[in-house]
């Protein structure tokens, strides 16, 4: 069996060739309709008929991840939703760095600087409950505890169990006002939001005096800082941005030195992603794979891929990044998901 596959062509012609009820999760980063740098493949917003086909060829409770740009990601919304798909979140990742394409005289400027963008989370319409979706096809609910965030202590009332938290207050007080934490590595709950690590990003989220106090920065390597072990009350708190994912932009190394694609996405920003919505040895689709970094991402977790571009010299690329990365995950030691009720 193949660790991955990849097409050149129109991405609903391919998908075409795929039966119904194919894939476990759909994880891309669509043109956004902006006309970036003058590509021809970015001059519009993917319309429905595109995430028509998408919807067929998922498995039932198949979860779909699509990034979409600050201007346009509402058509991808609606155009997503009126496919077929149920809208379930809008994830953010925030970054720093970046500048604004504006033109500056006197009177002033046009544009804000990027600093997110918008992440849509679709699922396809369940086969049942979630329970019987998930013990035939394997989809339909999110990987939780394999993407919390973190090592910190997780806090809660105490005497609860962890199904009744949610009717207690917010940041580990209870109905009383008493603030009460347990012993458990498990790391925090997954948000919608992720961030770069940046100053920056991390300056705009408030420091409140109600979270974990001082933690060393060597247990806090995740989250972009150094390993010297000093306290640092900033990020040990439950109001700064080291509740989040963390996740720097692509790098140079990331990219690859072939990479001349524009618009990489991180690799760990993609594992993450891939890990939170695809069963383990599951099949993800990207219909817009560009230069590959769901792919990349996607086998590195021990999954299988299957992408789809227009540009030859994109997935010639992919292909490069694709074929390196199963190499760091054997096939032999990959877990497949076996249906209880084929």
């Amino acid at each position: 069996m193949s660790r991955y596959t990849l097409h050149v062509g129109d991405c609903r012609d391919v998908m075409r060739d795929y039966p119904a009820d194919h894939f476990d999760s759909i994880v891309s980063d669509p043109p956004y309709g902006f006309s970036f740098m003058g590509k021809g493949w970015d001059e519009g917003v993917p319309g429905e008929e595109f995430w028509q086909e998408a919807l067929r060829v998922a498995k039932p409770g198949a979860h779909l991840l699509a990034f979409g740009g600050t201007r346009t990601f509402h058509r991808l919304t609606v155009a997503i939703e009126d496919a077929g798909w149920e809208v379930r979140d809008c994830m953010m990742w925030l970054y720093g760095s970046g500048f604004p394409k504006s033109h500056n005289g006197p009177w002033g400027g046009t544009a804000l600087k990027p600093a997110w963008e918008p992440i849509i989370m679709a699922r396809k319409p369940l086969s049942g409950t979630v329970a019987n979706n998930v013990l035939r096809y394997g989809t339909g609910a999110l990987n939780i505890d394999g993407c919390r965030v973190g090592a910190e202590s997780t806090i809660r009332s105490a005497g609860v169990s962890d199904s009744d938290r949610n009717a207690y207050g917010t940041y580990g007080h209870d109905k009383g006002g008493t603030r009460v934490e347990f012993g458990s590595t498990a790391g925090r709950w997954p948000a919608n939001v992720m961030h770069d690590g940046s100053a920056e990003v991390v300056a705009g989220f408030p420091i409140t005096t109600s979270g974990t106090g001082a933690i060393r920065k060597s247990a806090l390597g995740m989250f972009g800082l150094g390993g010297d072990g000093k306290a640092n009350t900033e990020y040990g708190d439950t109001g700064s941005a080291a509740r989040f994912f963390y996740c720097a932009k692509a790098s140079s190394a990331d990219r690859d030195d072939s990479n001349t694609h524009p618009t990489v996405k991180p690799t760990d920003l993609m594992r993450y992603l891939c890990r939170l919505v695809t069963p383990p040895g599951g099949v993800v689709l990207d219909p817009f794979m560009g230069s590959g970094s769901t792919g990349k991402a996607a086998l590195i977790e021990g999954l299988r891929f299957v992408g789809i571009d227009l540009d030859p010299a994109h997935v010639a690329i992919a292909e490069a990044r694709c074929q390196e990365a199963a190499l760091e995950t054997p096939f032999s030691q990959l877990t497949l998901f076996q249906p209880s009720n084929p």
